[in-house]
Protein backbone atom coordinates (compact mmCIF):
# COMPACT_ATOMS: atom_id res chain seq x y z
CA UNK A 1 0.00 0.00 0.00
CA UNK A 2 1.28 3.45 -0.86
CA UNK A 3 1.33 6.27 1.61
CA UNK A 4 -1.15 7.99 -0.67
CA UNK A 5 -3.74 4.99 -0.26
CA UNK A 6 -2.81 5.07 3.44
CA UNK A 7 -4.19 8.83 3.60
CA UNK A 8 -6.81 8.20 1.12
CA UNK A 9 -8.12 5.45 3.57
CA UNK A 10 -7.63 7.49 6.72
CA UNK A 11 -9.44 10.04 8.45
CA UNK A 12 -8.67 13.40 10.84
CA UNK A 13 -9.61 14.63 14.71
CA UNK A 14 -8.76 17.77 15.96
CA UNK A 15 -6.46 18.46 18.92
CA UNK A 16 -5.69 21.85 20.15
CA UNK A 17 -6.99 23.37 16.28
CA UNK A 18 -4.68 21.00 14.62
CA UNK A 19 -5.75 18.46 12.63
CA UNK A 20 -4.40 15.00 13.36
CA UNK A 21 -4.42 11.74 11.33
CA UNK A 22 -5.55 8.29 12.24
CA UNK A 23 -5.65 5.14 10.47
CA UNK A 24 -8.20 2.58 11.85
CA UNK A 25 -9.66 -0.86 10.74
CA UNK A 26 -13.03 -1.15 12.31
CA UNK A 27 -14.02 -4.69 13.83
CA UNK A 28 -16.77 -4.31 15.89
CA UNK A 29 -16.49 -6.45 19.39
CA UNK A 30 -13.15 -6.96 18.53
CA UNK A 31 -10.38 -5.53 21.12
CA UNK A 32 -8.32 -2.62 20.35
CA UNK A 33 -4.75 -2.29 19.65
CA UNK A 34 -3.33 1.55 19.42
CA UNK A 35 -0.14 1.48 17.21
CA UNK A 36 2.34 4.43 17.67
CA UNK A 37 4.97 4.71 15.09
CA UNK A 38 8.57 6.58 15.37
CA UNK A 39 10.81 9.44 14.51
CA UNK A 40 11.08 10.51 11.59
CA UNK A 41 8.32 8.88 9.89
CA UNK A 42 4.10 7.94 10.94
CA UNK A 43 1.57 5.31 11.24
CA UNK A 44 1.95 4.03 7.66
CA UNK A 45 5.08 2.17 9.02
CA UNK A 46 2.42 -0.56 10.52
CA UNK A 47 0.90 -0.94 6.86
CA UNK A 48 2.81 -4.49 6.09
CA UNK A 49 0.90 -5.90 9.18
CA UNK A 50 -2.61 -3.94 9.13
CA UNK A 51 -4.47 -5.84 6.69
CA UNK A 52 -3.59 -9.59 9.30
CA UNK A 53 -4.34 -7.61 12.62
CA UNK A 54 -7.35 -6.11 11.16
CA UNK A 55 -8.80 -9.20 10.80
CA UNK A 56 -8.78 -10.01 14.19
CA UNK A 57 -8.73 -6.90 16.27
CA UNK A 58 -10.21 -3.30 15.45
CA UNK A 59 -7.13 -0.98 14.84
CA UNK A 60 -6.35 2.47 15.26
CA UNK A 61 -3.10 4.71 14.52
CA UNK A 62 -2.57 8.21 14.60
CA UNK A 63 0.08 10.15 12.88
CA UNK A 64 1.43 12.14 15.86
CA UNK A 65 1.49 15.91 15.64
CA UNK A 66 4.14 17.19 13.12
CA UNK A 67 4.39 13.68 11.97
CA UNK A 68 3.29 12.41 8.31
CA UNK A 69 -0.18 13.60 7.09
CA UNK A 70 -0.84 15.37 10.46
CA UNK A 71 -0.47 19.12 10.87
CA UNK A 72 3.13 20.52 11.72
CA UNK A 73 2.68 23.51 13.18
CA UNK A 74 6.21 25.38 13.66
CA UNK A 75 4.84 27.12 17.15
CA UNK A 76 3.60 24.11 19.34
CA UNK A 77 5.67 22.72 22.34
CA UNK A 78 6.59 19.33 21.12
CA UNK A 79 6.78 16.64 23.73
CA UNK A 80 6.25 13.27 24.92
CA UNK A 81 3.64 14.24 27.52
CA UNK A 82 1.86 16.38 24.45
CA UNK A 83 1.72 13.13 22.23
CA UNK A 84 0.81 11.04 25.02
CA UNK A 85 -2.56 13.69 25.47
CA UNK A 86 -3.14 13.74 21.94
CA UNK A 87 -3.36 9.70 22.18
CA UNK A 88 -5.76 10.29 24.94
CA UNK A 89 -8.17 12.66 23.53
CA UNK A 90 -7.84 10.65 20.23
CA UNK A 91 -9.36 7.32 22.52
CA UNK A 92 -11.87 9.95 24.23
CA UNK A 93 -13.65 10.96 20.77
CA UNK A 94 -13.51 7.38 20.00
CA UNK A 95 -15.07 6.01 22.98
CA UNK A 96 -12.53 3.58 23.40
CA UNK A 97 -11.66 2.76 27.41
CA UNK A 98 -9.18 -0.12 26.91
CA UNK A 99 -6.58 -1.26 24.44
CA UNK A 100 -3.44 -2.96 23.54
CA UNK A 101 -0.56 -0.94 23.07
CA UNK A 102 1.99 -1.78 20.03
CA UNK A 103 4.73 0.78 19.54
CA UNK A 104 7.70 1.63 18.01
CA UNK A 105 11.11 3.61 18.74
CA UNK A 106 9.44 7.33 19.85
CA UNK A 107 6.10 5.43 20.01
CA UNK A 108 8.04 3.39 22.80
CA UNK A 109 8.53 6.74 24.44
CA UNK A 110 4.80 7.94 24.41
CA UNK A 111 3.95 4.37 25.29
CA UNK A 112 6.10 4.60 28.87
CA UNK A 113 4.55 7.76 29.64
CA UNK A 114 0.72 6.72 28.67
CA UNK A 115 2.10 3.73 31.12
CA UNK A 116 3.60 6.20 34.04
CA UNK A 117 -0.26 7.56 34.00
CA UNK A 118 -2.09 4.14 33.62
CA UNK A 119 -0.07 3.30 37.18
CA UNK A 120 -0.97 6.82 38.48
CA UNK A 121 -4.92 6.15 37.60
CA UNK A 122 -4.79 9.66 35.51
CA UNK A 123 -5.10 7.28 32.51
CA UNK A 124 -8.57 7.96 30.52
CA UNK A 125 -8.38 4.10 28.86
CA UNK A 126 -7.16 0.79 30.35
CA UNK A 127 -3.68 -0.64 28.96
CA UNK A 128 -4.71 -4.49 28.57
CA UNK A 129 -0.69 -5.51 27.13
CA UNK A 130 2.08 -3.44 25.81
CA UNK A 131 4.36 -4.50 23.18
CA UNK A 132 7.28 -2.59 22.15
CA UNK A 133 9.54 -2.66 19.45
CA UNK A 134 12.96 -1.17 19.02
CA UNK A 135 13.67 2.20 20.76
CA UNK A 136 15.06 4.40 23.24
CA UNK A 137 13.58 2.97 26.81
CA UNK A 138 16.75 3.29 28.15
CA UNK A 139 18.63 6.86 28.13
CA UNK A 140 21.70 5.51 28.63
CA UNK A 141 21.55 3.18 25.98
CA UNK A 142 20.20 4.84 23.36
CA UNK A 143 22.83 6.02 20.76
CA UNK A 144 21.30 8.62 18.32
CA UNK A 145 22.67 9.15 15.07
CA UNK A 146 25.01 11.94 14.08
CA UNK A 147 21.97 13.73 12.30
CA UNK A 148 19.93 13.59 15.24
CA UNK A 149 22.99 14.89 17.49
CA UNK A 150 23.65 17.88 15.15
CA UNK A 151 19.95 18.81 14.81
CA UNK A 152 19.24 19.01 18.80
CA UNK A 153 22.80 21.31 18.72
CA UNK A 154 22.24 24.94 18.17
CA UNK A 155 22.25 24.98 14.85
CA UNK A 156 19.62 22.31 14.11
CA UNK A 157 17.22 24.80 13.15
CA UNK A 158 19.49 25.72 10.05
CA UNK A 159 20.17 22.51 9.78
CA UNK A 160 16.22 21.30 9.31
CA UNK A 161 15.65 22.71 5.81
CA UNK A 162 18.70 21.02 4.05
CA UNK A 163 17.96 17.68 5.54
CA UNK A 164 16.97 15.45 2.28
CA UNK A 165 15.86 12.19 0.66
CA UNK A 166 19.51 10.93 0.36
CA UNK A 167 20.37 11.70 3.74
CA UNK A 168 17.20 10.43 4.69
CA UNK A 169 18.12 6.98 2.56
CA UNK A 170 22.03 7.08 4.12
CA UNK A 171 20.90 7.01 7.72
CA UNK A 172 18.42 4.60 6.98
CA UNK A 173 20.65 2.23 5.31
CA UNK A 174 23.09 2.38 8.47
CA UNK A 175 19.68 1.32 10.70
CA UNK A 176 17.81 -1.69 8.75
CA UNK A 177 19.33 -4.91 8.61
CA UNK A 178 22.32 -5.74 6.39
CA UNK A 179 19.66 -8.35 4.14
CA UNK A 180 16.35 -6.23 4.76
CA UNK A 181 17.80 -2.86 3.45
CA UNK A 182 14.75 -0.35 2.40
CA UNK A 183 13.94 -0.65 -1.43
CA UNK A 184 14.10 3.04 -3.02
CA UNK A 185 10.28 2.82 -3.47
CA UNK A 186 10.38 2.32 0.12
CA UNK A 187 12.43 5.29 1.10
CA UNK A 188 10.35 7.38 -1.63
CA UNK A 189 7.33 6.49 0.72
CA UNK A 190 9.33 7.42 3.70
CA UNK A 191 10.36 10.76 2.48
CA UNK A 192 7.22 11.48 1.21
CA UNK A 193 6.03 11.18 4.83
CA UNK A 194 8.79 13.33 6.47
CA UNK A 195 8.09 16.07 4.04
CA UNK A 196 4.34 16.50 3.72
CA UNK A 197 3.59 19.87 4.39
CA UNK A 198 6.61 21.04 4.52
CA UNK A 199 7.79 18.77 7.99
CA UNK A 200 11.52 19.40 7.57
CA UNK A 201 11.42 22.47 8.99
CA UNK A 202 10.73 21.45 12.44
CA UNK A 203 13.20 18.35 12.70
CA UNK A 204 14.84 20.63 15.34
CA UNK A 205 11.78 20.93 17.31
CA UNK A 206 10.90 16.70 17.03
CA UNK A 207 14.39 15.73 18.22
CA UNK A 208 13.57 16.92 21.75
CA UNK A 209 12.25 13.74 22.97
CA UNK A 210 15.85 12.89 22.96
CA UNK A 211 17.23 14.85 25.85
CA UNK A 212 13.13 14.19 27.47
CA UNK A 213 14.22 10.72 27.58
CA UNK A 214 17.11 11.56 30.22
CA UNK A 215 15.10 14.31 31.70
CA UNK A 216 12.04 11.75 32.45
CA UNK A 217 14.27 8.39 32.47
CA UNK A 218 13.13 7.42 35.97
CA UNK A 219 9.32 8.26 35.48
CA UNK A 220 9.50 6.13 32.30
CA UNK A 221 11.68 3.17 33.34
CA UNK A 222 9.67 3.04 36.67
CA UNK A 223 6.56 2.68 34.95
CA UNK A 224 8.19 -0.60 32.88
CA UNK A 225 9.57 -1.79 35.97
CA UNK A 226 6.30 -1.23 38.41
CA UNK A 227 3.46 -2.92 36.73
CA UNK A 228 1.32 -5.63 36.23
CA UNK A 229 0.45 -5.93 32.60
CA UNK A 230 2.07 -8.03 30.15
CA UNK A 231 4.79 -6.45 28.28
CA UNK A 232 6.96 -7.82 25.44
CA UNK A 233 9.98 -6.34 23.89
CA UNK A 234 9.99 -7.50 20.11
CA UNK A 235 13.78 -6.39 18.74
CA UNK A 236 16.18 -6.50 15.98
CA UNK A 237 19.34 -6.88 16.87
CA UNK A 238 21.33 -5.34 14.37
CA UNK A 239 19.75 -1.85 14.70
CA UNK A 240 23.17 0.76 15.76
CA UNK A 241 20.62 2.95 17.84
CA UNK A 242 18.59 0.52 20.14
CA UNK A 243 19.88 -2.64 18.83
CA UNK A 244 21.51 -5.70 21.26
CA UNK A 245 22.51 -3.71 23.69
CA UNK A 246 19.15 -2.28 24.31
CA UNK A 247 18.09 -5.87 24.75
CA UNK A 248 21.04 -6.25 27.08
CA UNK A 249 19.89 -3.46 29.43
CA UNK A 250 16.27 -4.85 29.02
CA UNK A 251 16.91 -7.80 30.51
CA UNK A 252 19.13 -6.31 33.49
CA UNK A 253 16.64 -3.92 34.04
CA UNK A 254 13.13 -5.96 33.69
CA UNK A 255 12.45 -8.78 36.28
CA UNK A 256 11.18 -12.20 34.15
CA UNK A 257 11.68 -10.27 31.03
CA UNK A 258 9.23 -11.12 28.07
CA UNK A 259 11.93 -11.16 25.30
CA UNK A 260 12.00 -12.23 21.61
CA UNK A 261 14.91 -11.14 19.32
CA UNK A 262 14.45 -11.53 15.85
CA UNK A 263 18.10 -12.33 14.31
CA UNK A 264 19.89 -9.93 11.71
CA UNK A 265 16.96 -7.65 11.89
CA UNK A 266 17.57 -4.03 12.36
CA UNK A 267 15.58 -0.95 13.66
CA UNK A 268 12.29 -1.18 11.56
CA UNK A 269 11.04 -5.18 12.49
CA UNK A 270 7.62 -3.61 11.12
CA UNK A 271 8.95 -2.82 7.83
CA UNK A 272 11.62 -5.24 7.58
CA UNK A 273 10.49 -8.63 9.17
CA UNK A 274 6.16 -8.19 9.16
CA UNK A 275 5.44 -11.57 9.21
CA UNK A 276 8.22 -12.62 11.96
CA UNK A 277 6.84 -9.75 13.68
CA UNK A 278 2.90 -10.45 13.22
CA UNK A 279 3.76 -13.91 14.54
CA UNK A 280 4.93 -13.16 17.35
CA UNK A 281 3.30 -10.29 18.22
CA UNK A 282 0.04 -12.33 17.80
CA UNK A 283 1.28 -15.07 20.16
CA UNK A 284 1.43 -12.48 22.96
CA UNK A 285 -1.27 -10.49 22.50
CA UNK A 286 -3.66 -12.82 22.44
CA UNK A 287 -2.73 -14.35 25.60
CA UNK A 288 -2.93 -11.22 27.36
Amino acid sequence: MTTQQWLEKGAYFEYKGQQIFYQEATNPDAPTILLLHGFPTASWDWHKIWPSLGQQFHLIAPDFIGYGFSDKPEKHPYSIIDQAALCKELLLQKNITKAHILAHDYGDTVAQELLAQFLEGSLNFEIESLCLLNGGLFAESHRPRLIQKLLLSPIGRFLSPFVGKSSLHKNFKRIFGPNTQPTLEEIDEFWKLVDYNNGKKIFHLLIRYIPERRQYRERWVSALQNNSIPIRLINGPKDPISGQHMVDRYRELISNPDVVVLENIGHYPNTEAPQALLKHYLEFVTKS
